[in-house]
């Protein structure tokens, strides 16, 4: 069974709906009802089938039927329903996928107990443990190797695997969530992964009750459990944006919703974190190929300033090293980098993945619920710390530090736990050190901010939360069996969920200039599109839509966008873009008038100086562009890169001494590939064959050139070359004799 090929049906068909092809969308689920094993399926489908007709038949026959949108609507749900059943069906005998086998394990174990069919709280096969666990007292606090203890681990990993595996939500449901929400001998942290497990429910099989009830648990309130509701219902909406508006009582409890300005920042802040995932791949890429290669270089440096080798046995003072102001002097971009990667953690970016990707081997994360759990001091994780000889004494406050640090998720608080323990003794006390101090930093920290921003906690439980659920799609044994939410564009404001909560321009605009800040210039675009309708004379705006046009070498329409800011708001800045992209566009002599504009507005603007010339260049009038690029020259004595044109245009102007001295002074700098071709043109020209020959073939085994590229270099240079006196006739003679020279 290919089930790649059913899972993309799946996406197609529910596709072609949102699109209004319901006949497409049929075709589709009768081909996958073949593969499917029920042969109930078939009997629904035909049933469908024979309605649709008949409402096109009385559709085209003129038949008025005011109910017909309503049946439309019912059809439309229940082919997506349809094939939401088939397609579980057909993962269920087929795929081989863990999540399928602990859900026929479930339901044979719910067998045994004569009910296979669960209408209430009480049908369910942990009912009993669950009452135990109920009377259980509140104050005690049982030890984690006790029976009861035992049995109640085992009570939340079936609550968490019946509210993610059941597919279609009844009273049963309803009633467990109303256990957990209410009962105060579930822990808030217990609740957070509940929920959990209907977001993960809600994304394998569609049922808008699974959506209200995480509206319910984001009402009840609960730090930690409602920013999990609220984020698995955005992630839910945008997974689901064709359905939604299928389903009104969803529109609807969201619109209620909508109304409070409190729950359109909670929105806001999870969309923005959402979409910041996006950066995640590019930060550890970041880490691993530019910071840790550059530190990696420093090492003989820090060794020897620090004196690593000896430090553990002489080191007996605490003092700081007045040495360590001065050890990366020369290592700026490492600061830089670092300063920037600081700005972004603080923002909210996930700076860590990479850091922690290889700390996911342990047996805890083999456990599903695992990784999403919350981070917590009462964890047993924690209390096999404990026991470690050197850790033991310090445990509280790095227990307590690890669950108030708002710069680690959950998943790698539990991952660095679980290595400390491996750790050698010196560094074990140096961790104690480290998390000692991040704790009355951090004591500190919360004092300040909390006061400052009210929705600091909020912000803090949704970033852990989402990058706990980036990881599990990204790292976990399980992620083959799940569609992964974040390998799109995340464009969650296209959604109608966007639409009916955060459509307010100020979140637009916002949302817009962090793509624009982060180089997004594809979402950035859309969005400044939707504002310029409202601000039409806005010339920031239109500035801002040319760069994203310009971003993409979209320059006719970065052209236009930047002729409006210019008639709004005279600037060089604009002018200067006007001209790039005429440029670009090969429009040389509207450019260089352009440019010579922006140069009377701002005379002493090297940018534009140099600009002037190259446009110059490009029309081949190399007089007027020495005097451009003299200019530079004269105002940036010790840049050798202006030697390279000034060079070339004496060349072309058969002023060959002239070119010769500022080769040689280039020659002072590495010389590129096409600085030796352009030197072996001067020496052609000056009748130097042999000459001209070594430096072409030194341009090509350089590596910066392949034989073929040179020959297209060469080719394009011939008329300069002709017009320079050489002849023509010796060309193909010199290129085979350089040819020959390669064997």
């Amino acid at each position: 069974m290919d089930i790649k090929k059913v899972i993309l049906q799946h996406k197609q068909l529910c596709s072609l709906v949102s699109e209004k092809k319901v006949k497409q969308s049929l075709d589709i689920l009768s081909d996958m009802i073949t593969r499917a094993s029920s042969g109930e399926f078939r009997d629904q489908y035909d049933n469908l089938v024979m309605t649709y007709r008949n409402m096109l038949a009385y559709t085209i026959e003129g038949i008025n039927d005011p109910e017909r949108g309503k049946i439309y609507t019912k059809l439309i749900q229940s082919i997506l329903e349809l094939s939401d059943r088939v397609r579980q069906d057909i993962l269920s005998h087929y795929s081989g996928w863990t999540t399928y086998w602990v859900k026929q394990q479930t339901e044979k174990e719910q067998k045994l107990t004569g009910k296979s069919i669960i209408e209430s709280v009480d049908d369910l096969m942990f009912k009993s443990d669950l009452d135990e666990w109920l009377k259980f007292s509140n104050e005690i606090n049982p030890d984690p190797e006790s029976e009861i203890s035992k049995k109640h681990k085992l009570l939340i990993r079936n609550i968490f695997n019946h509210l993610w595996l059941t597919d279609y939500y009844g009273e049963a449901e309803e009633s467990l969530i109303n256990i957990f929400l209410n009962s105060v001998k579930f822990r808030w942290y217990e609740a957070s992964i509940f929920t959990t497990a209907i977001t993960l429910s809600s994304l394998r099989t569609w049922q808008s009750v699974k959506l209200l009830n995480l509206i319910r648990i984001y009402k009840s309130g609960q730090e930690q459990v409602m920013e999990r509701a609220l984020s698995g219902l955005i992630l839910n909406l945008h997974y689901y944006n064709g359905r939604v508006l299928l389903y009104p009582e969803i529109s609807s409890a969201v619109k209620d919703l909508a109304q409070s300005a409190i729950f359109r920042e909670h929105c806001r802040i999870i969309v923005l974190q959402t979409i910041r995932s996006r950066e995640t791949e590019n930060l550890s890429r970041k880490l691993h190929d530019e910071i840790l290669p550059q530190v990696a270089k420093l090492k003989p440096r820090l060794e020897d300033k620090l004196d690593l080798d000896n430090i553990l046995p002489k080191d007996k003072s605490e003092e700081r090293n007045p040495d360590w102001s001065e050890m990366f002097s020369g290592s700026e971009e490492i600061f830089r980098t670092m300063e920037e990667l600081t700005k972004l953690q603080m923002e909210g970016a996930d700076v860590y993945m990479s850091a922690f990707a290889n700390l996911k081997h342990f047996d805890f994360f083999r456990d599903f619920p695992n990784w999403f759990m919350p981070f917590h001091p009462d964890h047993e994780v924690v209390n096999e710390i404990f026991r470690d000889e050197i850790l033991g004494q310090g445990t509280n406050e790095l227990a307590e530090a690890m669950y108030r640090t708002p710069f680690i998720c959950n998943s790698d608080k539990y991952s660095l736990i679980l290595n400390l323990k491996y750790l050698p003794d010196a560094q074990k006390t140096m961790m104690l050190k480290v998390f000692r101090m991040e704790l009355e930093g951090l004591q500190q920290l919360g004092d300040d901010e909390s006061m400052t921003d009210p929705n600091r906690r909020f912000r803090i439980n949704v970033t852990q939360y989402l990058q706990d659920i980036y990881r599990f799609y990204k790292l976990s044994p399980y992620r083959k069996e799940f569609e992964d939410i974040f390998s799109g564009r995340l464009d969650i404001y296209n959604s109608e969920f966007f639409r009916l909560t955060c459509n307010a321009a100020e979140v637009e605009a916002g949302l817009a200039d962090y793509f624009f800040s982060k180089n997004f210039y594809d979402d950035a675009l859309s969005l400044y599109l939707r504002q310029a309708d409202e601000k039409p004379d806005d010339a920031q705006l239109n500035e801002k839509i040319g760069y994203c046009y310009q971003q993409n070498t979209d320059y006719e329409e970065a052209l236009k966008y930047y002729k409006r800011a210019e008639l709004i708001d005279r600037k060089p800045w604009t002018i200067k873009k006007i001209a790039l992209c005429l440029r670009r566009m090969g429009k040389n002599e509207e450019a260089l008038e352009q440019y010579l504009q922006a140069g009377k507005m701002e005379p002493d603007n090297l940018h534009t100086t140099i600009m002037t010339a190259h446009c110059y260049l490009d029309l081949k009038d190399y007089n007027e562009a020495l005097k451009y690029y003299f200019k530079i020259e004269y105002n940036d004595p010790g840049n050798l890169n202006i030697l390279r044109p000034i060079a070339y245009c004496y060349l072309a102007l058969g002023r060959f001494g002239d070119s010769q001295k500022y080769y040689d002074r280039l020659s002072s700098g590495k010389l590129t590939a096409n600085d030796l071709i352009n030197m072996g043109h001067l020496a052609l020209c000056q009748g130097n064959k042999k000459e001209a020959v070594d430096l072409y073939r030194r341009s090509i085994i350089s590596g910066e050139v392949t034989k073929e590229k040179f020959m297209t270099i060469f080719s394009d240079d011939k008329s300069l070359l002709i017009s320079s006196g050489v002849n023509p006739d010796d060309l193909p003679i010199l290129l085979d004799y350089l040819l020959f020279t390669f064997g």
